[in-house]
Parts: C-alpha cells; sequence; structure tokens
C-alpha cells in the first residue's frame, strides 16, 4: 500500500515548503495539491495556481512524486495543460502524476461567465479533455477535432520525461468515466460517494463498489484490471482516517479488502473543521510504516 499526502495551496510558501519536504522526509510516497482557482471555505482566502506550486515543490524535493487532484476542463484547456504537465515532469525529473477529472458545477464553472454543462455534456467533454491530452503527451505533433475542442497541429517536443507518457489518474464514480478510465488511466481515483452515504461505512462501501466496477469495465474492453492503480482520496465525507493511528489502520484496511493501491489523506490543518487532526499524526504513521 502506497500512502500519500494532499497540501492545500493556501499557505505561505515557506510553510508550504517545510511540509513538502517534512512529508517526503517521512517516506510517503506521493504528494498532492487541488487544481482550483479557489475552493470551498477558501474562496476569500489566499490559494495559489496548482501548476506553478508543484513546479516549486518539484524544486525543493527529491524523490516523492507529485502531482494534481485534479486538473478539470472547467478552466483548463488540453494544449496548455499538456505542455505545462511537460515541464513540470522534466523539472521534476520525471515525478509529475497528472490527476484529471470532469469538474464540478462550482466556482471553477461560472467563472468565465458561462452555463453550468448539464452531466450528459460534461461527460463529453471530458472524454474529449482525457483523449486530446493523451494523444498530445504521445506525439510529437498532434490534431484534434472535437465538439468542445479543436486542435490544429500542435507540437509538444521534447515530450514527458517519462515514456511512454506521464501517468494520467482519472478521477471517476459513474459509469461514462469509469470506462474512460479503464480505456486511459495508469491510476484511478475515488473519493467514494459521500453525496449519497457520507459515513465512513458508506464511503468505503462506495469505493469497494465502484473498484468492482472499474475491474468490469477492464475486463469488458480486454485490459488487466492489475495495469490500472487505485487510489482513495480519503476525507471527503465522514471518514476521518487521520483522527488516530488506529483510524488510519481500519482505512487501510478497507481499502486493501476494495483492492485500492493508494491512499491519499490530507495534511492536518489547525482551524480547518475537515482536518484538524492531530499534527503529529503524519509522523506516528510513517514510523508505524516503517516498523512493518
Amino acid at each position: 500500500m502506497r500512502i500519500g499526502v494532499v497540501i492545500v495551496p493556501t499557505d505561505p510558501w515557506a510553510v508550504a515548503v517545510a511540509q513538502a519536504r517534512a512529508v517526503e522526509a517521512l517516506g510517503f510516497d506521493h504528494l498532492w495539491t487541488y487544481d482550483h482557482l479557489s475552493w470551498q471555505h477558501y474562496r476569500d482566502e489566499p490559494w495559489f495556481a496548482a501548476l506553478p506550486w508543484l513546479t516549486g515543490i518539484a524544486t525543493v524535493t527529491e524523490r516523492i512524486r507529485i502531482g494534481t487532484l485534479v486538473s478539470s476542463p472547467n478552466f483548463r484547456e488540453p494544449l496548455t495543460l499538456a505542455k505545462d504537465a511537460i515541464a513540470i515532469d522534466h523539472i521534476s525529473d520525471g515525478r509529475f502524476i497528472l490527476g484529471v477529472g470532469a469538474g464540478g458545477v462550482g466556482y471553477d464553472a461560472t467563472v468565465y461567465g458561462t452555463d453550468v454543462l448539464d452531466p450528459r455534456a460534461r461527460s463529453m467533454r471530458f472524454g474529449e479533455f482525457v483523449e486530446a491530452i493523451d494523444g498530445l503527451l504521445t506525439h510529437d505533433a498532434y490534431s484534434y477535432r472535437g465538439e468542445h475542442y479543436v486542435i490544429d497541429d500542435a507540437r509538444t517536443t521534447p515530450g514527458p520525461k517519462q515514456v511512454p507518457r506521464l501517468p494520467f489518474a482519472v478521477a471517476a464514480a459513474g459509469p461514462k468515466a469509469i470506462a474512460l478510465a479503464a480505456r486511459f488511466a495508469d491510476a484511478w481515483i475515488t473519493i467514494g460517494d459521500p453525496w449519497h452515504d457520507e459515513s465512513a461505512a458508506g464511503i468505503a462501501r462506495a469505493v469497494r463498489d465502484q473498484s468492482h466496477r472499474l475491474t468490469d469495465a477492464c475486463i469488458a474492453m480486454g485490459r488487466d484490471p492489475s495495469t490500472i492503480d487505485r487510489i482513495w482520496l480519503t476525507g471527503a465525507g465522514g471518514d476521518r482516517p487521520l483522527a488516530s493511528v488506529a483510524a488510519f489502520d481500519d482505512a487501510v484496511g478497507h481499502a486493501v479488502a476494495a483492492g485500492i493501491t493508494d491512499v491519499v489523506v490530507h495534511h492536518p490543518r489547525a482551524g480547518d473543521p475537515n482536518w484538524d487532526d492531530p499534527p503529529e499524526i503524519l509522523a506516528q504513521i510513517a514510523a508505524e510504516m516503517r516498523s512493518t
């Protein structure tokens, strides 16, 4: 089981650097940040852009993998995102993971003054988004024509540091998105289904059910299900895996049962009601991981 940590990009840079270096020194496997323009109760607080933030983190760390949770077509478009991802992949010496998702219906979806897409259109746009980025990252010259995106003879030399391309982590819950993940993803991201049941047991059950559907989707298209890593982003509902070491062990047990390969937790934040866990908990978990 690999363990990752999300750091919200709202703190002064010196604080973020210290946190990232500490997470790496503790031995965690990957470090993520949210790719939003603003987010939830941080709407009127400092919030740094994810890609420059991750570029800076790449320069102050050496081993830990870094990634977005998640970049979406609400305000990203395939060509510039692919070019930025290639640059970060080289700056990090091949440690970048591009996490992508369809995008929600909040501020990121309305900031440009456009109407929020209905679920069907949002799903279609996401499919084009992922397909176009995949093409851009696997070809030096690439064109694409869809309903939402047109790319005319773009150049993406030198391409990613990682070959055949840097990894995709696709966030997916519904059947169309899960099928998209089965087709393109190196990793799949889930938060369970906190909108229908935000209890810890309910989220664990949803993660297990979605993981089974991903396996079925892979088999249906002739792909080995074991070739997709499975990332559970915890803390989206009533699950609090950092409340104690025992709570973390319980979450990992649920993850193993669901076929999850990677569990991601949120860096403790004093004053944040969602993640105001004990500040020493990450060190305690790291110590337990080293002892097993």
